[in-house]
């Protein structure tokens, strides 16, 4: 057998350590990736706290500035009552929500104030105060103000209250549609057949995205005008609104 040189000496000697050096490469490779993985949990989780938190906060202090601005003119004496700073206040007390002020339009930029809008495209809604028609809104479910947030806790015969400046429109949910296409505009309808309606009535309609956390489908639920009263004085509120 031939002798052993220094330099197999030396190669032999050098080659075990090379197994720990791998390992190593693949330990800190792992550990970077973990470093990656929890900063993207963080900056998701500071992205759904901005979503469904912050901008809640922001757009109920936006809401509460333009409902102030309404009470104000109100108080000033009569007025319009389709103007750009809203027409009324919707109450809705199965969904505990307050009083939600009502603008004219659907526009995201007009609902992120956490105000709910009555549409004006791709169908024109009608007012409380017309002799007939569909009074269709829609407001977020999520996000922005979420005044629709509990849509799914309205039932039949429950009470939806609009108050415009000088009258109390009182209504009663009758229909529930859980799930359907967003661009299903026949729900918006003067006459909404899919509510299991078949003749002109006076109508609300209240729209808003699902599931909740997504905008892949519309919740609708829709009430028919019950009775209406004059405001007095000291805006004396339906018994619906004080039960």
């Amino acid at each position: 057998m031939a002798a052993r040189t220094g330099q197999d000496e030396l190669t032999d000697e050098a080659a075990p350590p090379a197994a720990p050096r791998s390992r190593g490469g693949i330990a800190a490779a792992v550990s970077v990736f973990g470093e990656l993985m929890i900063t993207a949990g963080v900056v998701l989780g500071l992205f759904v706290a901005y979503s469904l938190w912050w901008t809640n906060v922001v757009a109920d202090h936006e809401a509460g500035k333009q409902a102030e601005t309404v009470r104000d003119r109100w108080a000033g004496g009569p007025g319009e009552l389709d103007t750009k700073d809203g027409v009324g206040f919707l109450h809705v007390p199965a969904m505990n929500n307050g009083e939600v002020l009502v603008k004219k339009g659907t526009a995201t930029g007009t609902l992120n104030d956490g105000v709910a809008g009555y549409y004006t495209d791709p169908v024109k809604s009608a007012l409380p105060s017309d002799e007939k028609g569909n009074f269709a809104l829609a407001a977020h479910r999520d996000g922005h103000g979420a005044k629709f947030h509990n849509i799914d806790k309205l039932k039949n015969g429950d009470a939806i209250v609009f108050e415009t400046k000088d009258t109390w429109y009182v209504y009663k949910v009758f229909k529930s549609l859980p799930e359907t296409s967003k661009y299903n505009v026949d729900v918006l309808a003067a006459v909404p057949e899919e509510a299991g309606v078949d003749g002109p009535g006076r109508y609300i309609t209240l729209t808003t995205c699902t599931p909740v956390f997504t905008s892949t489908y519309r919740y609708v639920v829709w009430g028919e005008l019950e009775r209406t009263e004059k405001v007095d004085r000291d805006r004396t509120p339906p018994a619906e609104l004080t039960e």
